[in-house]
């Protein structure tokens, strides 16, 4: 029985190019910033959003971490959506090692923050308040079911947060599936951001990494906090040769996961019982169960059945289509999950 991960997009594995790509790269001391892979890497991520330089990270939750500390003072307060990634899995680590305030402003269905509760959440200048910093947008939107920020909405954020002489952060861990669903460069969606994250490791299936573009005064701040939280990866140039595959070869056929997306949400609203998002607009793909069967059993016996899930707590479910993930693969899934809601009903 083939196991179906849809856990995560995470889950993905390098492809045959990726491994070769690693195993011939030419490599050097990343700290020293001669590693020639990592260098290239860098060059090539900073021109694909149009700023000035880039850093190279372990990981999403690294890059948040570094963005935040390097555009940020202890005892600022940051500006964040209540379902943010940022907010929700990096085990608090801007407030824990940057001393800032987090303050979170409910999140639409659709990811945004809306512009009137982002004025309402900006401090103004007051003895008593933190002083508002730093906004923190997220695109595509994790917890908001893959949701997309498109550009007018981003230059509207921005706009008011550089008002206020707040900066401004997108965690696009999942940016190119915003572009891909959006149908335009990933570039235009950052445009107005002084940084921007994004993950190599998920749907673009690299091993490891993510990169922080922004201005080059920013990039030295990063690079600095990346070697403070112990970043320096020495001879990276191995995990950066995936990353330049990914990159070249891996944006475009996204829309292939958002095709199977809507496939298993399509399958899923004919399940008697299933509640299943309104809209898939990426890779994302969010429903309930039936109150008469228990989340805990039923992630147990599809576990058991060869189809892995993400729970969200209660009987609340998360799946994620990837390269991993073929069409053929997503209808097995829904005859399994069928069958399995059958024997527990």
């Amino acid at each position: 029985m083939k196991v179906i991960d849809l856990r995560s997009d995470t889950v993905t594995h390098p492809t045959d190019e990726m491994r070769r790509a690693m195993a011939e790269a030419e490599l050097g001391d990343d700290v020293y910033g001669e590693d020639p892979t990592v260098n290239a890497l860098e060059k090539m991520a900073a021109e694909m959003m149009r700023k000035e330089a880039a850093v190279f990270t372990v990981s999403g939750t690294m890059s948040n971490l570094i963005s935040v500390l390097a555009q940020t003072g202890r005892g600022d307060e940051i500006i964040v959506g209540s379902e943010a990634h940022l907010f929700c899995y990096e085990v608090g680590g801007a407030s824990a090692l940057g001393g800032v305030m987090v303050h979170t402003v409910p999140n639409t269905t659709d990811g945004r923050i809306t512009i009137e509760d982002l004025e309402k959440a900006i401090r103004t200048k007051n003895i008593h308040n933190p002083p508002s910093a730093l906004l923190c947008l997220e695109n595509t939107h994790n917890r908001c079911g893959g949701a997309v920020l498109d550009a007018d909405y981003i230059s509207a954020a921005a706009g008011l947060a550089h008002r206020y002489s707040l900066r401004v952060h997108i965690d696009g861990a999942r940016i190119f599936n915003a572009a891909v669903a959006l149908k335009m460069p990933a570039s235009e969606l950052v445009k107005d951001a002084d940084s921007v994250s994004f993950c190599l490791s998920k749907g673009l299936s690299a091993p490891v990494g993510s990169l922080v573009c922004g201005n080059h005064e920013f990039i030295d701040r990063a690079r600095k906090y990346r070697k403070m939280v112990g970043g320096g990866m020495r001879q990276a140039g191995v995990l950066a040769a995936a990353g330049l595959v990914a990159l070249r070869t891996m944006i475009d056929r996204l829309s292939e996961d958002h095709e199977n997306a809507r496939r298993l949400a399509d399958g899923l609203r004919q399940i008697v019982g299933l509640i299943v998002a309104e809209t898939v607009p990426t890779n994302i793909v969010l429903f309930s169960l039936p109150p008469t069967v228990s989340g805990d059993v039923f992630v147990k016996e599809m576990s058991n059945r060869g189809v892995k899930l993400s729970p969200r707590g209660g009987r609340q479910f998360r799946a994620v289509t990837h390269r991993m993930v073929t069409s053929d693969d997503i209808d097995e899934a829904l005859s399994r999950i069928d069958a399995c809601l059958g024997s527990l009903r």
